[in-house]
């Protein structure tokens, strides 16, 4: 059960929001002046926190700045009471770190929202996304969900695209954020030798080309389509009014991308110092954990060709691995799809 501290001296309206707040699930703690109240706070560590701004002893204003400074509390929502004759002060607030303000008098709705949207907000904030794309649609999906993102909806044009049609090319000006419907599709650069290098593959769900729309830079690799693919287009300004409406999104959405392009160097080192077995075997559970998020087990469908620019090694190397897998049962090879028989094995061979 969530929790909420309510801290204003007048008893009525105190009582009242409470009550409210009762009413709707959520467990509450009260205090009638700014002491009182900062010290429940770091006693209960509530998940919001309701302060009335003008207060004896020691006012919202106060409260919030000796919150902040706290590394244990810091972190909490913190929503302002004002009256309508101090509405022109709710900014010094907001400039402290306040997250959001109501004015009283207020409806019941009203002040429901207000929670209930600092705690998905909250719950986005906290969560620990895994670095990777997936990672990166559940983080897009939970903001939407949060109502922070609510632009993000079907009105937006889909693309159909078909096997070996390119999504953007290296050196072009980003002008959308790609959500991915349906398919596969893979980022890529080619080398001076033309030699591809596959960089990254996206399947359903995932969002594609959010590095250079972040770093504001034109594209520093190829996308393209592995399996036909329905792919959404959010325009750039859509984007990057979203992104950049809420600081802490922003910040969080700047982490994971900060992970993912260590989760990449990381690879690039692998493939440079790992033998060749062991790239593969990284490579077949890369590809399968990225196509198999939760739902029902698919096989490896990619072709040949690709899973060798994802590894890094000729074609026939790669074949030759896989039949050397095959014939230790690590894998089993069905019209061309690979289906893992021992993942874990996989995931740790030891040469």
């Amino acid at each position: 059960m969530k929790s909420i501290l309510v801290i204003d001296d007048n008893p009525d309206i105190r009582e009242n929001t409470a009550e409210i707040l009762d009413l709707a699930g959520y467990k509450t703690f009260t205090a009638e002046n700014g002491k009182k109240g900062v010290d429940i706070a770091v006693r209960e560590k509530p998940d919001v926190i309701i302060c009335d701004i003008m207060m004896p002893e020691l006012d919202g204003y106060g409260v919030l700045h000796l919150l902040r400074k706290n590394e244990a509390t810091a972190h909490i929502p913190f929503i302002f009471l004002t009256a309508k004759t101090e509405r022109s002060d709710f900014r010094k607030g907001m400039e402290m770190g306040a997250d959001d303000y109501i004015t009283k008098p207020f409806e019941d709705i009203e002040l429901l929202s207000a929670v209930e949207v600092r705690l998905k907000r909250a719950a986005v904030i906290d969560n620990k996304y895994s670095s990777s794309a997936s990672g990166i649609s559940q983080f897009f999906k939970d903001v939407k969900d949060s109502g922070l993102l609510t632009q993000l909806a079907d009105q937006y044009e889909i693309l159909t695209l078909h096997k070996k049609q390119n999504l953007y090319q290296e050196g072009k000006r980003p002008r959308f954020l790609y959500y991915l419907i349906k398919g596969k599709i893979k980022g890529f650069k080619v080398h001076e030798d033309g030699k591809e290098y596959i960089t990254d593959l996206f399947s359903e769900g995932n969002f594609i080309g959010y590095s250079a729309l972040i770093e504001d830079k034109n594209y520093d690799d190829n996308a393209a389509v592995l399996e036909e693919a329905d792919v959404m287009q959010i325009p750039r300004e859509d984007f990057m009014q979203m992104m950049y409406s809420d600081i802490s999104v922003a910040a969080k959405f700047i982490k994971i991308v900060t992970q993912d392009v260590k989760e990449k160097e990381e690879r690039l080192m692998s493939l440079a110092y790992s033998s060749l077995r062991k790239r593969v075997a990284k490579a077949l559970v890369d590809i399968h954990e990225k196509f198999n998020n939760g739902k029902e087990v698919k096989p490896i469908e990619i072709s040949r060709e690709d899973i060798a620019h994802y590894v890094g090694t000729a074609t026939e190397s790669l074949i030759r691995t896989l039949s050397d897998f095959k014939s230790e049962k690590l894998i089993e090879i069905k019209e061309g799809k690979i289906n893992i028989s021992n993942l874990e094995k996989l995931k740790n061979l030891l040469y």
